[in-house]
C-alpha cells in the first residue's frame, strides 16, 4: 500500500491546474472555469445564499442552517466538543446519542460559538499602506498588527459583527471578514458514536465508509429560535453518480504556495515533532481510558482528536519523504523563478523572495522545538493553566492600545476570547493531572538543564508537580476566572493561584520567543510569500485561489467513483451494505453497530438508499461538516472526510484517485425515519 501510494504521489505534483481544483473566495469564483467545463455560472443571488446558509463552528469546522427555525447541521466529530462538555456520568450523550422531542428539551452547549459570513472587504491598500519602505521587519510587523486592529474594531463599532482582518496568499492579499455570531447553540440530535464513527481508527480516511458523521444543533437569539433568512432546502433524492456538486466550508490550512526549503522543514523537522507529540499522547490517553467507563468517556474528545491527527500526519509526511515527490516541486519552483529573473522589473520587485524564505526557516529551526514547549504550551497540556496564561496575558495585554497588543487580546476578538475563558466546561482533576504530568516530563526530557524547566518543577517530580498544581488551583471556579479576568492587571499582579504563578514564571521567555517569531520569522515569511504570489499573478495569469485559512471557501467537482488497486470504488454506498460491512469485521470493536441500528436490521438489511458518497471537490481539515449542495443550491450531503489518496491535497490537489466524502441526504433521511423514529426532525428537514 505504500509503495503504491508513494508512486501516486509522484505523479500527482507533475500535474498542472485541475479542472475540479481549488478553494475559491466567494467574491472570487471562477465563473469561466463553471461556464466551460461544466456550461453552470452561480448569480450573485445563489453566491449570496450559500454564503449565508454556511456557518463556521469554534469547534474547528463548517456546517449550514437546514431550516427557518434555526437548525444547524454538522459532522458529529465537529459537535463532540460539546457533546463531550455537556456529558456527565450518568448521561453520556456521546456513546447513547439523544434528541429533544421538543424545543424545551434542547441542551444548552457551554462554550460553542457559530460564526455565518456577511460581507467580504478588500482592505489590502490601507494594511500594505501602514507598512513603508525601509522599515525592520519588526517595525512592519507592528505596523500591520496596529492598522489590522484599527480596522477590526472600527468595523465592530460600525457594524455590531465580528470582523476579522485575515491575510489571504500569505500575505498577498487582506480582506476584512464580517460575522453574525451565535452563541447560544443548543443540541437537537445526535445518533450514538458507534454508527457517527463507524469503522473507527481502521476506516478513518478509508473508502467504502458506513458512517452516519451527523450531529444536529439550533441557534438561539434571546432564547428564541433564531429564523435565518437563508438556510438550505433539503433534497430528498440527493446527488447521484456524474452529478456536479459544489462545497461551502471553511478549510482550515494548506501549503501549496509554500517553497521547497519550507516544505522540507515540515518533512525534517515540524511534522517527525508533531508525530512523535501525538503517539505519546495517544499511549497516555489511551491507557488513561482503558481504567474505566468513566475514563474513557472524559478522554473520549481528545483521544478522538489525537488518533485523527496522527493518522492525517502520517498521510502527509509519506509524500513529503519521497525525493521524486520534491524534485517536482523543486523544478516547478526553478521555473517560476527563471521567469522571475528573466524580467528586470520582476526580478528588482520579487527576486529575493526565496532566499528570504530561506532565511526564515533558518532562523526558526534553533528556537522549534522550545518555541513550541514555552510559548506553544506543549509542556503545559492542561486547560487549567492555559486559563492563567490567558488571564495573566489579558491583564497586560488590555493595558495597551489596542494596536499594539498581541493579535489574540484585540478588541475585536474579546467577547470570544471571554466566552471561552469564563466557558462552565467541566474540568476533571484526574485528567489534568495525567496530561500535565505527561507534558512536564516531555519538555524535561528535551530539556533537562534549562533553568526555567527546573523553576517550574520547583525541585519536585513532574507527577507530583502536577498533582499540586491542579489540587491547589482555584481556576476551575467559573466566579474566581471571572473576579480575575474583569478585575484588571493589579488583581492578576496580586494573585497568589498557583498556576498563575507558573504561567507568570514562564511569560518572560515565552514573550522573547513570540516576538523573535512574529519578527523574524513570521513577518518575514509574510512579506516573502506575498512576493512570491505576486509574481505567479504577473506571470500565469487567469483564476487563482489562496490557500485555505478557515474561512468561508467554495469548492467543486462531480460524484465520481475511482479505481483502487485495479479495482472499481463505486461512488457511493448503500444502508444495507453497512450490515454486510459488521460482518466482514466479526461485528466486534469498531465495527460493533450500535443497538438502534442492530434492532432494525431486518427492515435495514436490503436498503439500497445512499448512504455514503464521494466526490472530486477540494477539501481539507476545517470542512468537515460543509454542506454539498447541487445547481438548484439544494443540500444533497455533508462532507466528513477525504480518502487517504487524498492527504496529498495539502500541498497539492489531484483527483484521479483523491476523493472528498460525503454523508447522502437520503442517507440522513433513511435513518431518522427507519431507525430513531424522529418524525418532527424530519418534517423540520423537508416539511412532510
Amino acid at each position: 500500500m505504500r509503495k503504491s501510494f508513494l508512486a501516486f504521489l509522484v505523479l500527482l505534483l507533475a500535474l498542472p491546474l485541475v479542472a475540479d481544483e481549488g478553494m475559491w473566495l466567494f467574491n472570487r469564483t471562477p465563473n469561466a472555469i463553471f461556464k466551460q467545463r461544466y456550461n453552470f455560472v452561480p448569480t450573485q443571488a445563489w453566491l449570496d445564499h450559500l454564503q449565508k446558509s454556511s456557518i463556521r463552528f469554534n469547534s474547528g469546522g463548517s456546517g449550514s442552517f437546514v431550516s427557518a427555525d434555526g437548525l444547524a447541521l454538522t459532522n458529529h466529530h465537529v459537535g463532540l466538543d460539546c457533546l463531550a462538555k455537556i456529558s456527565t456520568k450518568g448521561h453520556d450523550y456521546v456513546t447513547t446519542g439523544y434528541y429533544a422531542k421538543t424545543q424545551a428539551d434542547e441542551v444548552k452547549c457551554v462554550d460553542l460559538e457559530l460564526n455565518v459570513l456577511q460581507s467580504i472587504e478588500d482592505v489590502t491598500a490601507r494594511v500594505n499602506a501602514s507598512v513603508t519602505p525601509g522599515m525592520t521587519t519588526a517595525a512592519a510587523q507592528a505596523a500591520r498588527r496596529g492598522v489590522m486592529s484599527a480596522i477590526e474594531q472600527e468595523s465592530v463599532q460600525k457594524s455590531g459583527l465580528r470582523s476579522d482582518v485575515v491575510t489571504l496568499f500569505q500575505g498577498g492579499e487582506y480582506h476584512l471578514y464580517r460575522y453574525k455570531k451565535y452563541t447560544d447553540v443548543r443540541l437537537v440530535f445526535a445518533p450514538e458514536v458507534g454508527i457517527a464513527f463507524f469503522g473507527g481508527d481502521p476506516d478513518n480516511f478509508e473508502y467504502p465508509r458506513y458512517d452516519l458523521d451527523v450531529c444536529f444543533f439550533r441557534a438561539y437569539e434571546n432564547d428564541k429560535p433564531v429564523h435565518p433568512a437563508d438556510y438550505l432546502k433539503w433534497s430528498a433524492g440527493g446527488a447521484k453518480d456524474g452529478d456536479l456538486v459544489f462545497v461551502s466550508g471553511h478549510p482550515g490550512s494548506t501549503s501549496r504556495l509554500n517553497t521547497l526549503t519550507h516544505l522540507q522543514f515540515f518533512r525534517d523537522v515540524a511534522y517527525p515533532f508533531t508525530l512523535t507529540l501525538l503517539r505519546r499522547r495517544e499511549v497516555l490517553l489511551t491507557n488513561y481510558a482503558q481504567r474505566s467507563i468513566e475514563n474513557d468517556r472524559r478522554a473520549h474528545d481528545e483521544l478522538f482528536g489525537v488518533k485523527n491527527s496522527r493518522k492525517a500526519y502520517l498521510g502527509r509526511i509519506a509524500g513529503l519523504q519521497d525525493p521524486a515527490v520534491l524534485k517536482i516541486k523543486a523544478d516547478s519552483e526553478a521555473a517560476l523563478r527563471q521567469k522571475v529573473m528573466a524580467d528586470p522589473q520582476l526580478s528588482a520587485a520579487y527576486g529575493d523572495a526565496w532566499k528570504n524564505v530561506d532565511a526564515a526557516i533558518a532562523a526558526y529551526r534553533p528556537i522549534y522545538t522550545e518555541f513550541r514547549f514555552v510559548e506553544g504550551g506543549l509542556a503545559f497540556n492542561s486547560a487549567l493553566f492555559q486559563t492563567a496564561k490567558t488571564l495573566l496575558r489579558l491583564a497586560e495585554e488590555s493595558t495597551k492600545p489596542n494596536g499594539e497588543r498581541l493579535r489574540e487580546y484585540r478588541e475585536s476578538n474579546m467577547p470570544s476570547l471571554k466566552q471561552g475563558l469564563y466557558s462552565e466546561a467541566p474540568i476533571y482533576e484526574d485528567l489534568e493531572t495525567v496530561t500535565l504530568a505527561d507534558s512536564l516530563s516531555n519538555w524535561l526530557e528535551v530539556a533537562p538543564n534549562d533553568p526555567l524547566v527546573q523553576q517550574v518543577l520547583a525541585g519536585k517530580s513532574p507527577q507530583e508537580r502536577a498533582s499540586e498544581l491542579v489540587r491547589t488551583t482555584k481556576l476551575r471556579d467559573v466566579a474566581v476566572r471571572k473576579t480575575l479576568g474583569e478585575g484588571g492587571k493589579a488583581t492578576v499582579d496580586a494573585s497568589t493561584d498557583p498556576m498563575i504563578q507558573v504561567a507568570r514564571m514562564v511569560d518572560a521567555r515565552a514573550r522573547e520567543l513570540r516576538k523573535q517569531y512574529d519578527d523574524n520569522i513570521a513577518e518575514v515569511l509574510r512579506q516573502s510569500y506575498a512576493k512570491i504570489a505576486n509574481a505567479q499573478f504577473k506571470t500565469s495569469g487567469g483564476d487563482t485561489y489562496p490557500d485555505a485559512t478557515f474561512t468561508l471557501r467554495l469548492s467543486y467537482g462531480t460524484v465520481k467513483s475511482f479505481s483502487e488497486n485495479g479495482k472499481d470504488v463505486a461512488s457511493s454506498t448503500t444502508i444495507g451494505d453497512t450490515f454486510e460491512h459488521a460482518a466482514d469485521h466479526g461485528n466486534e470493536g469498531e465495527f460493533k453497530l450500535p443497538k438502534s441500528w442492530m434492532e432494525k436490521k431486518t427492515l435495514l438489511d436490503n436498503d439500497k438508499t445512499p448512504y455514503n458518497f464521494v466526490m472530486t471537490a477540494d477539501i481539507i481539515g476545517g470542512n468537515s461538516g460543509s454542506p454539498v449542495v447541487n445547481r438548484e443550491n439544494e443540500f444533497v450531503g455533508i462532507i466528513f472526510d477525504g480518502n487517504i489518496q487524498s492527504l496529498p491535497w495539502d500541498y497539492q490537489f489531484d483527483d484521479r484517485q483523491g476523493r472528498a466524502v460525503a454523508v447522502h441526504s437520503a442517507g440522513i433521511l433513511d435513518a431518522l425515519r427507519k431507525v430513531y423514529g424522529v418524525p418532527g426532525l424530519v418534517k423540520e428537514l423537508t416539511g412532510k
